[in-house]
């Protein structure tokens, strides 16, 4: 009879990527991070916020910390005496949570460069905070689709195809993509499909690059 190995514990699951890890926080651990960062903004003390917030210092302390699970009421005080709406005392937890979901076929139709051209784009999601902007597009190549080889901008760009075949150009290079082959490269030089192989066509697009470079 074969053996069957137990599953690995939790611990022992990885993904495979080298990003680094994250450590896993509390909401009252992230309150604390917030509260302290605005207090530093406002150049209070902790027995300044304390007191405006009619706390002990010991207290604040452990909510910086996130020893305690504060009470909504302490939070308001908080906020008030940060003169600070309540919600941004959450922001720093939110913006870890952050994720876009998108059903099938319910993807944005978006304008962009290409689209006179029979390019179609379909925004697939989108992140509202961060340093690094993602845009994950599905692009269909309709049968009266020009191609287009003047496309650059800032960032990196993955594409992958999902269905038909076309050239496409990278700086002075040409690569044949059918279903299923991938593309990785540097969109600051021009790039884009140089030859529509099939009447139609369709590959997932992600553009990667910094906040604010757009």
């Amino acid at each position: 009879m074969a053996k069957i190995s137990p599953p690995a514990d939790d611990g022992d699951v990885a993904t495979g990527s080298n990003a680094p890890q994250v450590a896993e926080r509390s909401l009252e651990r992230a309150l604390g991070i917030q509260i302290r960062q605005l207090r530093r903004q406002n150049d209070l003390s902790v027995s300044d916020l304390a007191s405006a917030a009619g706390i002990s210092n010991g207290m604040l302390s452990k909510i910086e910390n996130g020893g305690i699970s504060a009470s909504l009421s302490t939070l308001q005080g908080i906020a008030g005496a940060l003169n600070v709406p309540i919600s941004s005392l959450f922001a720093s937890f939110e913006e870890r949570q952050d994720c876009s979901y998108v059903a099938a076929g319910q993807g944005l139709t978006m304008e962009r460069r290409g689209t006179k051209a029979g390019h179609v784009y379909e925004l697939l999601g989108h992140v509202l905070r961060g340093d690094t902007v993602v845009e994950p597009y599905m692009i269909t190549l309709r049968e009266n689709a020009i191609p287009h080889t003047s496309f650059r901008h800032g960032g990196v760009e993955f594409i992958h195809m999902i269905d038909g075949e076309i050239v496409y150009r990278h700086g002075g290079e040409q690569y044949t993509l059918r279903n299923g082959d991938s593309l990785l490269f540097d969109s600051n030089a021009l790039h884009g499909p140089e030859a529509l192989v099939s009447p139609t066509s369709r590959y997932l697009s992600i553009i990667i690059y910094p906040r604010g470079e757009g």
